[in-house]
């Protein structure tokens, strides 16, 4: 089968495409799926080059989310059968035709949403909805600071606080960024690279601040929104998009009374398995009512894949970024 291989960590231009890469094997739980469309994340630039977390032994295929059509289950696989149309989150292992993924994280897609719109939900949906609801406890009626609002994250962040009846001030680097961030629904819009952040929620907010602060960017940013904080705000962490762990003084979280919260999407699942599928069957529920429509912006073929890379490490994504396989 044709795949994306990491065979020595570096940067996406070190990546090979073989047309002759060996289909996974299976095993009793898992499920054989014919990719159609891959999500690309930010991660994905990271575990290539072994800086994220997970490090995979080499060769790998990158990619964590999938969706695609079921091509064979094993002995112990009853929910899903040949034919079924799914989303999966495996870890790496997705750009390539054919995956191998656990039940336990194949899921039935959404029947309202394209192959190519429900490969890239979830990575932002589930950890955006994990953030808003168990680690934020966000309630209609309050404010949200999204950063870094017009990327693939960012942007969902955006439209479920909406979603939430929530309130929502969106911040990002470029007018085109922002532009994708009031179609989905912002309300108010903070152009960073040319606006005062701290000041310019402090007026859009009357003094008051924000209530909740989503972070998927990290750096220089980071600490200005924590000075944008409510009282009994929630500032949320989400990633490092932008390259460096900001260093925060822990003085602004006792002068705001407000809590720094950290949301690990993956431990959630894996500690609170039962909580993560009732969030899974809500969102299911909001994409079949029309509630909630993934944007995907960049689309690339499978060839074209070091061009899906460099899109998101020159953080010039709008929206997901998605490769198009068996399309």
């Amino acid at each position: 089968m044709r795949a994306v291989v990491c065979k020595v960590l570096g940067p996406a231009s070190q990546l090979v495409l073989d047309n002759d890469f060996p289909v996974p094997s299976m095993g009793d739980n898992d499920v054989l799926i014919k990719v159609k469309s891959a999500g690309m994340n930010f991660p994905d630039t990271l575990i290539i080059e072994g800086k994220y977390q997970s490090k995979p032994e080499l060769p790998f295929i990158p990619g964590n989310e999938l969706s695609g059509v079921v091509e064979a289950v094993g002995r112990n696989v009853s929910k899903f059968g040949v034919g079924d149309s799914v989303v999966s989150m495996v870890g790496h292992g997705a750009f390539c035709e054919l995956a191998v993924a656990d039940q336990s994280v194949v899921f039935s897609m959404p029947k309202t949403l394209s192959f190519t719109e429900a490969a890239g939900i979830g990575v932002t949906y589930f950890t955006t909805y994990h953030a808003y609801k168990q680690r934020a406890n966000l309630q209609p009626g309050e404010t949200v600071l999204v950063l870094g609002a017009g990327g693939g994250v960012g942007i969902t962040a955006v439209e479920l606080a909406k979603a939430m009846g929530a309130k929502v001030i969106a911040a990002a680097s470029t007018a085109e960024k922002l532009a994708l961030a009031k179609r989905m629904g912002a309300d108010e819009l903070i152009n960073y690279s040319e606006q005062p952040l701290k000041e310019t929620v402090k007026e859009l907010t009357g003094g008051k601040g924000v209530d909740v602060v989503y972070d998927p960017v990290g750096g220089d940013f980071s600490e200005e929104a924590l000075r944008c904080m409510a009282w009994k705000g929630r500032f949320l962490v989400i990633g490092f998009a932008a390259g460096p762990i900001p260093k925060i003084p822990l003085n602004l979280a006792l002068l705001k009374g407000c809590d720094i919260v950290g949301v690990f999407w993956g431990a959630f699942t894996v500690r609170e398995p039962e909580l993560y599928r009732r969030n899974i069957d809500e969102l299911w529920s909001m994409f079949s009512e029309g509630k909630l429509k993934p944007v995907v912006t960049d689309k690339f073929s499978l060839e074209n894949f070091e061009q899906g890379f460099n899109c998101l490490s020159e953080r010039r994504a709008r929206g997901k970024v998605v490769l198009e396989i068996n399309t």
